[in-house]
C-alpha cells in the first residue's frame, strides 16, 4: 500500500466533541485548500465523526483515525470509511491488523529500534512523535541518513513557526498539527477561522516545497 499512498503535506489533528459539526469541520477546512483529516479516538465522537465525513465528502476529502492504541479499533474505524490509521508508538501487531485491514498505517516513531521494525515491516512513512520533545527537525536529519528510504511524518509541537523547516526536507512528505483545529474553535462553531488557518498553512507548505507539492496533495 505505501508504495501508492501520498500523504498530503498539512494533516490537520481533530479532537471532536460532537459528530455533528464533522462535515461542517471538513468543509472549512476544504475551503482553505486541506483535502484530509486525522480524526482522534480520543473522544466518544470520534468514529461518527469519521463515518459523517466519509459518507458525505469520501470522494474529495481523505479522512483518517487516530490515537489508534489497540486492534480492535481498527475494524470499527475501517467500517467507518478511514483510509489510514495513526498510532503514538509502534506496536507489531497493531501495524500488521492496519495492513490486513486495508488502512494505510502511520505508526508512530521516537527510535532507530521503531524506525528500522517499520521498514520490516514493508512501511515507507512513519509518524515521529512528539516531535518538539525528540529534537524535531535535527534528530529527522540525523534519523534520514541511516534509513534513506524512510519518510518522516512530524507530529506533536509542529506550528506555522516550524512547518517549512519540516517539509523543506526530502525525506519530510507531510506534518501532522492541531493549532489549526483547536477543540475551543470547533465547540464554538468558528469554523472561518478554521478555515483562514488552513489556508495560511496551505501556504506556508507550498512556499517550503515548491513545485512538489502537486505531487503530494494526490489523494
Amino acid at each position: 500500500m505505501s508504495d501508492v499512498f501520498e500523504w498530503p503535506p498539512v494533516i490537520p489533528v481533530v479532537v471532536i466533541e460532537d459528530a455533528a459539526a464533522a462535515v461542517e469541520l471538513a468543509h472549512a477546512l476544504m475551503s482553505g485548500g486541506i483535502l484530509c483529516a486525522e480524526i482522534t479516538l480520543r473522544t466518544p465522537a470520534g468514529v461518527a465523526s469519521i463515518a459523517a465525513i466519509a459518507s458525505t465528502l469520501g470522494d474529495v476529502f481523505m479522512v483518517g483515525a487516530g490515537t489508534v492504541v489497540h486492534p480492535g479499533q481498527l475494524k470499527e474505524v475501517a467500517a467507518a470509511g478511514a483510509r489510514f490509521a495513526v498510532s503514538p508508538g509502534f506496536d507489531d501487531e497493531l501495524v500488521e491488523r492496519m495492513q490486513s485491514s486495508g488502512l494505510e498505517p502511520l505508526p508512530g516513531t521516537a527510535t532507530a529500534t521503531e524506525v528500522q521494525r517499520a521498514m520490516r515491516a514493508g512501511i515507507d512513512a512513519v509518524k515521529f512523535f512528539p516531535a518538539d520533545r525528540l529534537g524535531g527537525i535535527e534528530t529527522i536529519r540525523a534519523l534520514s541518513a541511516p534509513f534513506l528510504g524512510m519518510h518522516f511524518i512530524p507530529s506533536g509541537g509542529v506550528s506555522p513557526q516550524n512547518l517549512a523547516e519540516y517539509l523543506r526536507h526530502p525525506q519530510v512528505p507531510a506534518v501532522c498539527g492541531s493549532w489549526m483545529v483547536p477543540a475551543e474553535l470547533i465547540r464554538a462553531g468558528r469554523f472561518d477561522t478554521i478555515a483562514q488557518r488552513a489556508r495560511e498553512a496551505t501556504e506556508l507548505a507550498a512556499t517550503a516545497m515548491g513545485p512538489g507539492l502537486d505531487r503530494q496533495t494526490v489523494l
